[in-house]
């Protein structure tokens, strides 16, 4: 089984730019679609984006579409959450995790195998 670790995350103000890794162990990684989900404080945990196997299709939610870019490098085993023009609203733990499944819809958290350990990302005004 995959195991991710999480690096990135911080504070930045409302505007600005945070790149987020996740690191993953084994050889099969490339057979592995990546998600990140974050969860703010009371909140259900919810999708930010995905990534297929290859990295040759990519999802998005809405609320951070044209702002954010998920991409991957499998000959470093590392995903990466490139968010720009950050939002207070973006404020949240951010977690990527495994999935051996991939479709064009958006998955719930139900379908990961592995989770990354959480960072975090905070967003002044």
């Amino acid at each position: 089984q995959v195991q991710l670790v999480q690096s990135g995350g911080g504070l930045v103000q409302a505007g600005g730019s945070l790149r987020l890794s996740c690191a993953a162990s084994g050889r099969t990684f490339s057979s592995y679609a990546i998600g990140w989900f974050r969860q703010a404080p009371g909140k259900e945990r919810e999708f930010v984006s995905s990534i297929s196997w290859s990295g040759g299709s990519a999802l998005y939610a809405n609320s951070v579409k044209g702002r954010f870019t998920i991409s991957r490098d499998n000959a470093k085993n590392t995903v990466y959450l490139q968010m720009n023009s950050l939002k207070p609203e973006d404020a949240a733990l951010y977690y990527c995790a495994a999935s051996l499944s991939w479709s064009i819809r958006v998955p719930g958290t139900g379908e990961f195998e592995a989770w990354g350990q959480g960072t975090q990302v905070t967003v002044s005004s």
